[in-house]
């Protein structure tokens, strides 16, 4: 993966956070429970922290170690993606149940991108 691209999806994943955050707090607001809109704020923080660890990676490593380059991106989509289409579809009243495995899915890769990360740091 190049440098480029990992730069590329950092751009995206902060750009989207706002968005979404922006989305979450104004018009979900008014129709989302406050547990549900604890959740989605939390698939938002998750989004921004990892698009900045990305942005870091990107702008650290000339060859970004693959593995965890998709590790974090696919991890993003996961667990932040998951997390939007539960609570929107639960909001709606058709909860997409079939989201609830990724979500934990998505959270374990996030686990090993910061484990790829700490061995990159220690070799």
């Amino acid at each position: 993966m190049t440098q480029q691209t990992v730069l590329i999806f950092a751009a995206i994943f902060g750009l989207l956070s706002v968005l979404f955050g922006a989305f979450g707090a104004h018009a979900l607001k008014k129709i989302l429970s406050d547990e549900q809109l604890k959740s989605f704020e939390t698939g938002v923080k998750y989004q921004i922290y990892h698009a900045l660890i990305l942005l870091f990676i990107g702008s650290h490593f000339k060859n970004p170690n693959l593995l965890m380059s998709w590790s974090f991106i696919i991890g993003i989509i996961l667990f932040s993606f998951s997390i939007y289409g539960l609570v929107l579809s639960d909001a709606k009243g058709n909860k997409m149940k079939f989201l609830g495995p990724i979500t934990p899915l998505g959270g374990l890769l996030l686990i090993i991108g910061w484990v790829l990360l700490l061995i990159e740091f220690i070799v």
